[in-house]
């Protein structure tokens, strides 16, 4: 039942990642063949120019067992996730790094270094993540948000969610996505608690919202991706069966889609997480170079967006 297929990193992506300013990129705990191989891919399709953090030492042994020419600026020297990740977020206060990659660091590591109240990235905005899917031979794209931070999101939550996501699609040019906002059922019932969190999510948004987005639902998986579906079961809200988003009610729901379309569908899970004053690539140690080279491309797309609304 799994997929046969290889994955590829969508091209349409990569192009438009190639096409704007390569962005200095912080990689976290960098001394590690995965972390030094993902970097160095991204650098080679001149997206980022990578600042490697972590153990000097490790990071000049695997660049020459890699081939790869370091000049002395591009590597800082730190002993530890922790370290790593608190000299990572340093850079970017210092101006040397509009991006961070995840490396050989525990997510848990990361975000205390990216929310320290003090030496932190916090922008008054939720942080949140956003999966960009895509499959082999296709141009169809449909985001995922959030299957990794926010565990149970409440209402306000779900707005930072939702405000971090439709930024984050207008950086890859969609000028109003189509949003589903996800459960079970297609009518509100008390029985199915995501579908009231649906209906208290669109009576609670605001005019700006609104005119940024099409979101509808509550809508069942099927009603949102699948045009005959919504027919079928007479779902006329603007956009359903072509949502672009999918704002899931749990991690667990955001969780599950997310790795059947990975395993079933070969699918290319680029991963950021949004929400933080710089765009964070946050990939896992499963995930294969092609999808952390789609991060990186989505990375810098998002980047150079926020740059140019500065």
């Amino acid at each position: 039942m799994l997929s046969q297929l290889q994955p590829t990193c969508p091209e349409q992506l990569l192009s438009r990642a190639k096409g704007m300013q390569s962005m200095p990129t912080a990689v976290i705990n960098a001394g590690t063949e995965l972390a030094m191989v993902s970097a160095k891919q991204a650098a080679d399709e001149g997206i980022i120019r990578p600042i490697l953090v972590g153990d000097s030492e490790a990071i000049t042994s695997l660049a020459k067992q890699l081939h790869w020419t370091l000049k002395a600026d591009q590597i800082v020297h730190a002993l530890g996730e922790q370290a790593s990740a608190e000299a990572a977020v340093a850079l970017v206060h210092e101006g040397q790094a509009k991006l961070l990659m995840k490396g050989h660091v525990h997510s848990d590591t990361l975000l205390r270094a990216v929310l320290n109240k003090d030496k932190g990235l916090r922008t008054g905005k939720r942080l949140s993540h956003v999966f960009h899917m895509s499959v082999p031979e296709s141009d169809k794209v449909l985001c995922i948000t959030d299957a990794v931070i926010n565990i149970a999101p409440d209402l306000t939550t779900q707005h930072h969610i939702f405000n971090n996501c439709v930024e984050l699609m207008q950086a890859l040019g969609y000028e109003k996505p189509n949003v589903a906002l996800l459960s079970a059922a297609e009518l509100p019932t008390a029985a199915m608690p995501s579908s009231m969190q649906a209906k208290e999510f669109l009576d609670d948004m605001s005019a700006q919202q609104k005119a940024a987005a099409r979101v509808f639902g509550p809508v069942a998986f099927d009603g949102a991706v699948s045009p005959e579906a919504a027919a079928i079961k007479g779902i006329t809200q603007a956009g359903a069966g072509h949502a672009d988003v999918l704002l899931v009610p749990n991690i667990e729901t955001g969780n599950a889609i997310f790795k059947q379309l990975v395993y079933f569908n070969a699918a290319t899970a680029a991963g950021l997480i949004l929400g933080a004053q710089v765009p964070i690539m946050l990939t896992s140690r499963a995930d294969p170079p092609v999808a952390r080279l789609a991060s990186a491309a989505l990375g810098v797309v998002y980047a150079n967006w926020q740059q140019n609304q500065a």
